[in-house]
């Protein structure tokens, strides 16, 4: 269907290449020119997708008539071009479709229908652990540790390589999706072959990593989904959206001297989070672009999940072409990429007008200062000159009243110094954020170079890493010549992949934890990445600041946070001289002239050529070649999920029902992010999951981490809200996952307690605060709550990917009204919970009403908003799931 005759012929290079016309459009739909360019985006997917039933006239209109009205509150269907994962998200999704295709075969369907429809890339970063670090031989012995604890894993991916169809996998040790992604995998403009025609379009994607944003610095729209809505983009089925409204931020001027773009990037954290963009799109425009560059501009679209926003989107222009050479992209596809955006209006230049916006917002780049965030929010952005003095006030967390004068200090065992309060002991340039910018990474080897020449060592208490996101980086800091000068500061290369920013920094040496243990010292970590909540980075780690790389460096020779960077010394030279910071870091220039001659298209090219082939170790790894995956029931790190036990054909009317007598597991607090909800880092023995390993005969020091058992559900339930820095109100003054098991009131693991419940068939609810969800796109955060029995979330906000995902899993979620909430409640858990109003089913943005019971024999009645937003939200909630919506869709056909 086309009913605003779009479809046109544009040749390129004396190729035709079919587009579905942006001005064609115009002509029936009026004007659009200052439509913001993310949104020309959507509505060219519209166009191309207008089938009269999924995508209608009427759904391209509003989009049209968006610039009018700059707000809308219309559900469209959502087709993007292709989806993204790594392997911590993408093995539970790769599990869930083998899963799939023995269900299709049990309902009698063939297996062969359950295969991705959109071309999707898993990229493996997330498994290396940094255990072996400082040294020349880091990089080899962890991969070594890597391939040994996940073979399991790595055989389960092989196979799914080959059985699956559009399915590729980018093996370990070669950078992280979203660099590899950026660097290698996005087109910008994708085209495919269809009924004898090349059809080109806007390259989009979703991921199940919330930093897919990343890409929108190369004008690629994409975001972070739950592995739950990726399988059903793999599988055919629309994303359903409401049409988004676009905060403006306009950049003007250009960055001064001594900043770098990681300081830009934490104050545009700091500005849009105060500004309120959760759920919103954000669009960059204004003269400062025109001094930003591509790694500038991904590095602030990658932290879009920092400040809320579904995605930071930058235009195609110059620079963007300008990239695509410098990273040896096709010339033909290039030059597509700058036809095309001029064909349809994508295009930026000094002649372009500005969009329209919803609302708008301005920041001079020229007033960016150096700058860190913590000690556990990424937009908690403090001023580097303001780092110590923050770290030594009584109210820091963790210090708990105890002034700074009275800080602690303890001798490490077998040392000959000692550990205290504010101590770094973990330093670590890693994660996709920075490490896909040449500029902060050279500028951290420059660091390192004057700080050997000025004969400056890092203490001997840091855990130093380099994990870069692509082998690009060790290519140009090989040329430039600075790795040597990291090495010399044990910034040795670890691995390539995510590590510390995801919790897998690795253990501290023993005397080291033994020192902070024994009084509870308040300990840090700074790292370049873009995550640092309580209890992610190290368990051992109370202050957790996000930094650019060269400060990383600059912190691991200082060794302590309660040293002001920009007066006291880093340290002395031989001849006993101060030198501080200012002394040994580079000017602008510096790193300019060092780019230009340490980076080339060809280095990019070489890396990328066999991108597929992986190494000798990935290549000898034996797996299954059948349609169906043989699950091994001695496995501890894949096995069949339960999710279509007992599925029949067709949804029971009996699905959506009222929920009586129900029992809160928890009662959480505000800015409960996916981690304190969804198992990660490492395992602990004590654990209900350590329990599960230890009974498998596995032993502690094979347990790896929960991220990288994501594929044995038996694992990850027992992991859930297991975080040790987890409060449940339930227990007050504990800490981690325990609930109390009522009407007893004993007090045991969330996960024992979920079990006792469900086997005494009592239903079970969660009751939360405000920003429910915050964090990275964790599908387990979802299945985890489903498997445990949790059948509804109660809560004052949510953020946008978790609360899809509870729906996704057939998890109800219901919100607060304003001026309601746990607090004014009193509740404490002794309550028992009905929620009714669901007998006749469900309408987006129903009311459901809540009653609590309360053990003295009183009652409560609250009106619940139904936070599912769609009819689509509905029929995957009628159906118990996503997945089961979908497995029904294939039978059927």
């Amino acid at each position: 269907m086309n009913s605003f005759n779009a479809k046109q012929t544009l040749n390129v290079n004396g190729k035709a290449y079919q587009i579905y016309s942006l001005p064609a459009a115009a002509e029936h739909l009026g004007d659009f020119s200052r439509l913001p360019y993310s949104l020309k985006v959507l509505l060219e997917n519209l166009l191309r997708h207008e089938d009269g039933r999924t995508v209608t006239a009427d759904d391209i209109r509003a989009i049209a008539d968006w610039q009018q009205t700059r707000t809308a509150t219309r559900e469209i269907a959502y087709r993007p071009a292709r989806v993204l994962m790594q392997d911590f998200t993408g093995v539970p999704a790769v599990v869930d479709l083998a899963a799939m295709r023995d269900a299709m075969v049990a309902l009698g369907g063939d297996p062969d229908q359950i295969n991705p429809l959109s071309p999707v890339d898993l990229v493996i970063d997330h498994s290396v652990m940094v255990d072996t670090y400082g040294n020349a031989s880091a990089f080899a012995a962890n991969v070594e540790y890597e391939f040994q604890r996940n073979r399991e894993r790595y055989a389960f991916l092989r196979w799914g390589q080959q059985a699956f169809n559009n399915f590729r996998v980018v093996p370990p040790g070669t950078g992280i999706c979203h660099q590899v992604n950026l660097e290698y995998l996005a087109q910008v403009v994708w085209t495919k072959d269809e009924n004898g025609e090349t059809i080109a379009y806007p390259d989009t994607l979703v991921g199940t990593d919330s930093h897919t944003t990343m890409i929108n610095g190369l004008a690629v729209l994409g975001w972070g989904v739950g592995g739950i809505e990726a399988e059903a983009a793999m599988l055919g089925q629309p994303i359903s959206m409401l049409i988004p409204e676009v905060v403006g931020m306009k950049l003007t001027g250009q960055l001064p001297e001594g900043a770098t773009a990681t300081d830009l990037v934490l104050t545009v954290t700091q500005r849009l989070r105060q500004q309120g963009v959760v759920g919103k799109f954000v669009e960059f425009y204004g003269d400062g672009l025109n001094h930003l560059t591509l790694a500038d501009r991904a590095t602030i679209s990658n932290m879009a999940p920092e400040y809320g926003a579904t995605c930071g989107f930058f235009p195609i222009d110059a620079e963007t072409i300008a990239y695509l050479r410098f990273t040896g992209r096709d010339s033909d596809r290039i030059d597509l990429v700058e036809a095309y955006a001029k064909a349809q209006g994508l295009w930026r230049d000094a002649d372009s007008p500005d969009p329209v916006f919803t609302t708008t917002l301005e920041l001079d780049l020229g007033t960016i200062e150096p700058s860190m965030a913590g000690p556990k929010r990424p937009q908690d952005r403090v001023i580097l000159s303001q780092v110590a003095a923050q770290f030594k006030t009584k109210d820091f967390p963790g210090f708990s009243g105890l002034d700074y004068t009275q800080a602690r200090t303890v001798p490490v065992a077998g040392t000959d110094y000692s550990l205290s309060d504010g101590a770094v002991v973990i330093a670590a340039i890693t994660s996709c954020t920075n490490t896909s910018n040449p500029s902060v990474m050279l500028a951290a080897g420059l660091v390192a170079r004057k700080a050997r020449e000025k004969g400056l060592t890092v203490k001997p208490w840091v855990k130093t890493s380099l994990a870069p996101g692509s082998q690009v980086v060790s290519d140009y800091l090989e040329k430039a010549g600075l790795q040597a000068d990291l090495d010399a500061l044990g910034f040795n290369l670890v691995g390539y992949g995510c590590t510390t920013c995801i919790g897998n920094s690795g253990p501290l040496a023993d005397p080291i934890v033994e020192a902070i243990s024994s009084q509870d010292l308040v300990v840090g970590a700074v790292l370049s990445g873009n995550r640092n909540f309580e209890g992610r980075v190290n368990p051992h780690t109370k202050a957790n600041y996000l930094a650019s790389p060269p400060l990383v460096v600059a912190y691991a020779i200082a060794g302590n946070l309660a040293i002001d960077l920009t007066t006291e010394p880093l340290g002395h030279d031989a001849n006993g001289n101060p030198v501080y910071l200012r002394d040994i870091w580079p000017s602008s220039q510096e790193i300019r002239d060092i780019m230009q001659t340490a980076l080339t298209p060809e280095m990019f090219r070489s890396r990328y050529r066999n991108v597929f082939a992986g190494n000798a170790a990935w290549q000898q790894i034996d797996t299954a070649t059948s349609k169906t995956y043989p699950w091994q029931s001695s496995s501890t790190y894949v096995q069949n999920p339960p999710y279509f036990t007992g599925m029949k054909p067709t949804a029971s009317a009996a699905t959506i029902a009222n929920i009586y007598n129900a029992r809160p597991l928890a009662i959480l607090g505000d800015s409960i992010t996916t981690d304190h909800i969804s198992p990660a880092g490492a395992i602990k023995p004590d654990s209900p999951a350590g329990s599960y390993l230890t009974s498998h005969h596995v032993i502690p020091a094979d347990f790896n981490s929960y991220g990288s058992r994501r594929g044995n559900h038996e694992v990850m339930m027992r992991g859930t809200f297991a975080n040790i820095r987890l409060k449940n109100e339930m227990v007050p003054g504990s800490t981690g996952g325990v609930t109390k098991f009522m009407p007893s009131g004993e007090v045991m693991s969330i996960y024992d307690a979920a079990m006792k419940y469900q086997a005494e068939g009592t239903p079970l609810i969660v009751i939360a605060g405000k920003e429910y969800g915050t964090g990275s796109s964790r599908d387990w955060a979802a299945k985890g709550t489903r498997l445990l029995g949790v059948q509804a979330m109660v809560a004052e906000s949510y953020e946008r990917i978790h609360r899809s995902n509870l729906v996704g899993m057939g998890v109800l979620p219901l919100q607060f009204p304003a001026g309601s909430d746990r607090h004014t409640l009193n509740l404490d858990g002794s309550e028992t919970f009905d929620l009714s109003g669901l007998e006749n089913g469900i309408t987006p943005g129903m009311t459901v009403t809540l009653t609590v019971h309360r053990a003295d024999g009183s009652q409560t009645q609250v009106p619940l908003l139904c936070r599912i937003d769609t009819l689509d939200e509905v029929e995957y909630y009628r159906h118990g799931g996503i997945l089961q919506y979908v497995l029904r869709q294939l039978l059927a056909v």
